[in-house]
């Protein structure tokens, strides 16, 4: 996407004429559209679209878009939402002890690779701080005192508000997060799940693997609800192992998937390419 682009996210019951009355509005106003990605859920009857259009030559003000769009959504019962490439999503990293999907976040933040601001990480161990001064990022240690989950996440929900968090990574952070965390960021708490789900739920996938004798393992991204390793999923992937692969083989093949799922996710929500409808998702290639 270019700096002065916009995207408009649609989810609406399938109607006749729903694409025509989404360019038309487009082209009432002069916006150039870019990209125009639809599905629709045969099962459902549900139509989603994706709709990136340029801001220059528009003839209404940016903040008038919204105001004019709302009547054309009421009629269609869309939900819909817009946003602007030159308001990046600002992401909270969540992390515990391992540090490799925080190295891997972190180097793609600086090389330009991911469109997000990363102002502020949290951990409930200090061991990572290092890390997080290395690539100039303010780094807080937010740990569990006598047991307190809930006062740990109100500091947390804290500082996240101080920066103005859109979304929140969890980069490998062990710990469940209560409800009234996830329901301020609902939608908005990516987690990086060690196996592909929905098999191995839980804690250690990679030895319930190991123990299952598997020939594919792999790694989930997905949005964390109330349920555990239940949330609506991003991307995933796999790669083949065989029956001479150990327990630390496993773990060090899963690493590698692990960053490159968290990573396209990441850059999916970023670039407002996920829709969430129930369960599932609509993801935009």
């Amino acid at each position: 996407m270019s700096t002065n682009e916009a995207v408009l996210c649609v989810d609406a019951p399938d109607r006749k004429g729903l694409v025509a009355a989404i360019a038309g509005f487009l082209s009432q106003h002069d916006a150039n559209i870019v990209a125009f990605d639809e599905h629709v859920s045969p099962t459902e009857a549900r139509f989603f679209a994706r709709v990136v259009f340029e801001m220059d030559g528009l003839v209404i003000g940016r903040d008038e878009i919204e105001p004019a769009f709302a009547p054309l959504a009421r009629r269609y019962e869309m939900n819909w939402a817009l946003h602007f490439s030159d308001s990046p999503v600002r992401v909270g990293l969540l992390v515990s002890r391992h540090e490799h999907c925080l190295y891997d976040l972190l180097w793609r933040h600086r090389a330009g690779e991911l469109p997000i601001q990363i102002p502020i990480v949290l951990s409930n161990h200090a061991e990572l701080a290092e890390v997080a001064k290395f690539f100039d990022i303010p780094f807080e240690y937010c740990p569990i005192l006598e047991g307190d989950k809930d006062a740990q996440e109100r500091v947390m929900l804290n500082h996240l508000r101080q920066h103005d968090v859109h979304l929140v990574v969890l980069a490998r952070y062990m710990q469940i997060l209560g409800p009234q965390f996830l329901h301020h960021y609902h939608q908005r708490v990516i987690n990086i799940h060690h196996s592909f789900l929905p098999a191995f739920i839980g804690g250690r996938p990679y030895h319930q693997a190991y123990e299952r004798g598997v020939k594919l393992i792999g790694a989930t991204a997905h949005y964390a609800t109330d349920d555990l390793d239940e949330g609506p999923i991003i991307e995933q992937d796999v790669c083949r192992v065989t029956h001479s692969d150990g327990v630390e083989t496993l773990v060090r093949i899963g690493r590698d998937i692990e960053r490159t799922v968290l990573a396209r996710a990441v850059r999916m929500h970023a670039e407002h390419r996920v829709i969430v409808h129930g369960r599932r998702t609509i993801v935009f290639a």
